[in-house]
């Protein structure tokens, strides 16, 4: 029986040709998660939906693993054009990051089989799926950033960027696993993005009377 060498990190696409084979694969691997979660996602059967030879997927994504968090990496940047293109309208920054991260919540509401898929392969991935989690987790800051509104962050902003973030992560793992609702994970989201303000106002003020320390005598 044939085997395939399994690279230990994915190619990337370098042509046109290239990057439209790579889209046929996240195109089948969301569609076979959309129709029966996780464990429809397999390797052979997405090699032959997508049309390409079960090498040059594995090529392209060493495992399933990385194919599926490839595939949320995907719907992730199909969000962001969406939002670049209908902007989120709250009052102020922390109700537009609120309000954007809760849109993306709904968009994978209407496929809860595929959030399921994606969701696990992100808490399954070791460390040789590390730089596509890292993407994950870049391309939800630059959502946030995008709907804050702000070019030039402070150290600050972005600290608060990347707990809204994390946050945002962990409450979709506890809302496919069914421990939280879409009405507490919107709860959780619009506490924690009113970082946001406190840290665009600034480093609290030292109370009146008090000094900065010296050194020791």
């Amino acid at each position: 029986m044939a085997t395939h060498a399994r690279p230990s990190h994915p190619a990337s696409p370098q042509t046109e040709r290239q990057a439209a084979r790579r889209r046929r694969m996240l195109r089948a691997s969301a569609e076979l998660a959309a129709r029966g979660g996780f464990d429809a996602v397999q390797m052979r059967e997405v090699a032959e939906v997508s049309q390409v030879a079960l090498g040059t997927l594995y090529r392209y994504f060493p495992s399933k693993v990385h194919l599926l968090v490839a595939t949320m990496q995907d719907k992730l940047g199909q969000l962001h054009t969406t939002l670049r293109e209908r902007p989120p309208d709250g009052a102020g920054p922390a109700e537009r990051v609120a309000e954007t991260l809760m849109r993306a919540f709904r968009a994978l509401q209407r496929e809860p089989l595929l959030a399921d898929a994606m969701v696990r392969a992100l808490t399954f991935a070791d460390r040789s799926v590390s730089a596509e989690v890292d993407q994950v987790t870049r391309q939800t800051m630059a959502l946030i950033l995008d709907a804050m509104g702000l070019a030039d962050p402070s150290p600050a902003q972005l600290s608060a960027v990347r707990v809204i973030a994390h946050t945002w992560h962990s409450a979709l793992i506890t809302w496919v696993s069914g421990r939280a609702s879409i009405t507490q994970v919107g709860f959780d989201i619009e506490t924690v993005c009113r970082l946001i303000d406190l840290t665009s106002a600034g480093p609290p003020e030292e109370p009146p009377g008090r000094t900065a320390p010296g050194p020791d005598r």
